[in-house]
């Protein structure tokens, strides 16, 4: 393995722009992931919705029970 001036030096300064580019691109990729991991959760969350709506239209809905009152003493 050969030694290089990279390994042992550190690198030269970096500008104020390529800063502040690698921030914003790392940062719009975070926003990115969030946006698209937002859109799946509600996706499925619909689906889920729409089945459990779906099945509850299909079952009917159970009869209420009257209450009889006790006649007063």
């Amino acid at each position: 393995m050969t030694a290089t001036k990279d390994q042992f030096f550190k690198p030269g300064r970096m500008s104020a722009t390529d800063k502040a580019s690698i921030t914003d691109r790392a940062a719009r990729e975070i926003i990115t992931e969030e946006a698209t991991s937002l859109q799946k959760k509600t996706d499925r969350l619909r689906k889920l919705r729409l089945a459990r709506e779906e099945a509850d239209a299909a079952a009917p809905a159970p009869e209420k029970k009257k209450r009889s009152r006790k006649p007063a003493k």
